[in-house]
């Protein structure tokens, strides 16, 4: 799941979303692939949650619907063992203003900075072999959800945080952060059982 040239921590990876897509008007879904690398399938699930979790963008409607349909093609893709990433042209050119995805990043900094400190090599076993499919369900069964998410308001803030968890937990490697994911995914499943509009 993870590659040499991933970044190993939130804050590279923000600094590289940034850097990549600096200058342009709009940033599309393609854009963000090629920022995070095209075989990079845990980077992918953690910018989907970090721009889900993100104000100015995760609360745009449709964006976290779409964030979850990137997220099951790219784990769909994982576990069926497939080395790189695909995803359809008409997915690959949907995009957000590029001053929006700015003030987003930036307002992660410091969140991320603190979660990096945090993070370390442990627990392998839940971020490897086995343990990595059974993240990639749990994470496919969060991103199926957030269709219905966007009619349940601050649930999509709920699996923004078990995605970026998963995510971050894949790219450092931390089966301890794992763990609080699988806590947040079920607090969000709670929260939502409990709010269902009908």
């Amino acid at each position: 799941m993870n590659q040499p040239d991933d970044p190993a921590s939130l804050t590279e990876l923000l600094e590289r979303l940034r850097a990549n897509t600096e200058g342009q008007v709009q940033v599309s879904v393609g854009d963000v692939l090629a920022a995070v690398g095209e075989r990079s399938f845990g980077p992918m699930v953690l910018i989907a949650g970090v721009i889900t979790l993100a104000p100015l963008i995760g609360d745009i409607p449709g964006v976290p619907t779409l964030l979850g349909l990137m997220v099951l093609l790219t784990l769909g893709q994982l576990i069926f063992q497939r080395h790189s990433i695909w995803i359809p042209s008409k997915l690959a050119r949907r995009n957000v203003e590029r001053e929006k995805l700015a003030r987003g990043l930036d307002w992660m900094n410091k969140p991320a900075r603190f979660v990096d400190r945090w993070t370390k090599q442990r627990l392998l076993w839940l971020v490897r072999g086995p343990g990595q499919y059974v993240i990639a369900i749990v994470c496919m069964v969060v991103a199926a959800a957030m269709p219905l998410m966007e009619v349940i308001p601050f649930s999509a803030n709920g699996a923004g945080i078990a995605l970026m968890a998963f995510g971050l937990a894949i790219v450092a490697r931390d089966g301890l952060l794992a763990l609080v994911a699988i806590l947040a995914t079920g607090g969000t499943a709670w929260f939502i059982l409990n709010n269902l509009p009908w």
